[in-house]
C-alpha cells in the first residue's frame, strides 16, 4: 500500500484556496517557537492564523513558561521583520499538567515515539479542535510534524479523526518536507530563539539525559 504524501495533499488544498480567492481562519497548535517559525512563515500566506499554545506535557513549569514567552516573542518579531504575510493571533491555553499525567498513566515506561506520545498527540489535538470551534476557525492543525522525530502519518490520522468527531476540518501536513525543519533552524538562529533539547515531558527529558550519559561514558572509554 502506497504511503500518503501529505505535503502534496496540502499543496492541492492551498492551490484550491488561492484559485477560489479564499483566505480561511486556521487554528495552529504550536509546541514551541522554533517548531512554529517555518510553519508561520509558510501558512500565513494562505490563512488568518490563531496560534494556540497548549502543552500540558511540558515539564517543569519554568520550561513551559519559557517556551510560551519565546513563542509570543517570535510572533511579534516576525511581524516586525515582515516574515508574516497575514494576521497571527496568539492564544495561550491553560497549563494543566495533571491532565497529561492522568492520560498517560500506565505508559510511563513506553519508548519515546510510542503509544504514550500518541496519547499526548490526542490530548493536545482534541483541545485544539475545541479551540478552533471557539475561535470560529475553518481548519486546525499542529506544528508537531515538522520534527524529524514525529510520525506525520500518526499525527494526521489522529488529527483527521478528531476533526470529524468535532465538526472542524483538520489540515493535513508534514511540515518537515521540502526542508521545513532546516528552515525552522535558520529562522531560530535569525530570531535567536531558545531551542530546547527534549520534546517537553519528563519522560522525554529522562530519555535525553540517559542518551547524554551514554555519550559521556562512551567518550571516557
Amino acid at each position: 500500500m502506497q504511503k500518503r504524501n501529505y505535503q502534496k495533499e496540502l499543496d492541492r488544498i492551498l492551490e484550491n484556496l488561492e484559485a477560489g480567492g479564499r483566505r480561511p481562519r486556521l487554528l495552529l497548535h504550536s509546541c514551541c517557537g522554533p517548531c512554529s517559525s517555518y510553519v508561520l512563515e509558510y501558512l500565513s500566506g494562505y490563512f488568518d492564523i490563531v496560534l494556540f499554545y497548549f502543552n500540558p506535557n511540558i515539564d517543569p513549569p519554568e520550561e513551559y513558561e519559557q517556551r510560551a514567552g519565546e513563542q509570543k516573542r517570535l510572533i511579534e518579531a516576525m511581524r516586525e521583520k515582515g516574515d508574516l504575510k497575514g494576521p497571527v493571533q496568539f492564544v495561550r491555553g491553560t497549563y494543566l499538567p495533571a491532565r497529561f499525567y492522568e492520560a498517560v498513566k500506565g505508559h510511563e515506561m513506553d519508548r519515546e515515539g510510542g503509544e504514550r506520545c500518541w496519547i499526548c498527540f490526542r490530548l493536545r489535538l482534541q483541545e485544539a479542535a475545541l479551540a478552533a470551534k471557539e475561535y470560529r476557525c475553518d481548519y486546525f492543525t499542529t506544528t508537531l510534524s515538522i520534527s524529524p522525530l514525529k510520525n506525520a502519518e500518526k499525527l494526521n490520522e489522529i488529527g483527521t479523526r478528531i476533526g470529524k468527531e468535532n465538526g472542524v476540518e483538520y489540515l493535513v501536513s508534514d511540515f518537515k518536507k521540502r526542508n521545513g525543519y532546516k528552515r525552522s533552524t535558520e529562522l531560530s538562529a535569525k530570531y535567536d530563539l531558545y531551542r530546547q533539547d527534549y520534546c517537553g515531558c519528563v519522560f522525554s527529558k529522562r530519555e535525553r539525559m540517559k542518551q547524554q550519559k551514554n555519550l559521556v561514558s562512551e567518550s571516557a572509554d
